[in-house]
């Protein structure tokens, strides 16, 4: 019964979120300032970025055992060098997925590489770094000093997820995470069909939810931006998390846009566009869709970084890029 009225509360929660939410569509553009190719991940697949005490840093979704270290350079067309940092992954989180999807997720692993396919990283203000694994749907703490740890995310935190029709389809769980500085409160990204925000909080050492474990859920479909040339509606996304003031950025990959939103509520507030710098036509992908995947957000702008896994862009670059916007004139938290 518990778990019946636990479910029911987090349906009702996410109606009253879908209710109070505006409609999202394409905001006013975002200033491109530069581009930067990214060396030193062999694997490629750039899947999140955090800004941890001056250092940006980043994660591949087919690296298990490492995060890399980058140091931002703004000077147009520098190439950044990444800096691999190693760590052990203690088995596999228990995070309730069932048997059946944890073996579908082994095989899919062995055969595309990266088992636990992270597809984010947060850090909070001691410097931990913090790592969402979509695979199997578990937070990846990593000291600066230390053995990682997974964190014990809450059994209601899946369970209220699916009753409001998240992290239904494989491959497409978790990915992107945020944490504020005193590492209390943590908000996930429900990549899509449906996509979605959660949020939990840290009580005393045990990660509980802040209330309803989620606090946006909605589907629907859009097309993508006309440079792509596509007629073919694809469902909405969420690619990645950003914390900024107290407010919560979402990167949406497939209509290339930059929301703020509530941290509270998830309800959009204003939402800005990257398209005409990403699709310029020399830095096009041959993709339907959006290879954007990681976002930081600071007084000075955006940093958007792309994962094109092993395709190469118009110019036969198939490196990972991570690109440079500046901040709206009236800033992150102005305008209405």
């Amino acid at each position: 019964m518990r778990r019946v009225l636990a479910a029911l509360a987090a349906v009702l929660g996410c109606a009253q979120a879908l209710a109070d939410a505006p409609a999202v569509g394409q905001g006013p553009a975002l200033q491109f300032l530069s581009e930067h190719a990214v060396e030193g991940m062999p694997a490629g697949n750039l899947s999140g970025l955090a800004l941890c005490g001056g250092e940006l840093w980043t994660v591949s979704d087919r690296d298990d055992d490492r995060l890399y270290g980058l140091r931002p350079d703004e000077a147009p067309g520098s190439v950044w060098q990444a800096r691999a940092e190693t760590f052990s992954v203690p088995g596999l989180p228990d995070s309730g997925l069932s048997w059946g999807a944890r073996a579908r997720t082994w095989l899919y692993g062995l055969v595309r590489g990266g088992a636990m396919d992270f597809e984010g990283v947060s850090c909070d203000g001691k410097g931990n770094r913090y790592l969402v694994s979509e695979a199997y749907a578990g937070v990846l703490r990593v000291p600066e000093a230390g053995a990682a740890q997974w964190l014990e995310l809450p059994p209601t935190l899946l369970r209220q997820a699916r009753a409001s029709g998240l992290l239904m389809v494989n491959n497409a769980y978790y990915e992107g995470l945020a944490i504020d500085a005193d590492g209390k409160r943590l908000w996930l990204a429900a990549e899509r069909q449906r996509r979605g925000l959660l949020r939990l909080r840290n009580e005393n050492g045990s990660w509980k939810c802040d209330g309803a474990c989620v606090l946006l859920s909605e589907g629907g479909t859009a097309l993508p931006p006309p440079q792509l040339e596509s007629d073919k509606p694809l469902a909405l996304d969420f690619s990645d998390l950003a914390l900024y003031q107290g407010k919560l950025f979402t990167l949406e990959r497939l209509v290339h846009q930059v929301c703020r939103r509530n941290a509270d509520s998830g309800a959009a507030e204003r939402c800005w566009s990257f398209a005409d710098g990403a699709l310029a036509p020399q830095r096009r992908y041959a993709l339907p869709y959006g290879v954007a995947e990681a976002l930081v957000i600071d007084d000075k702008g955006a940093w958007i970084g792309l994962d094109n896994g092993d395709a190469a862009r118009a110019d036969g670059d198939a490196r990972p890029y991570v690109l440079r916007f500046a901040a709206p004139a009236e800033g992150w938290l102005g305008g209405k």
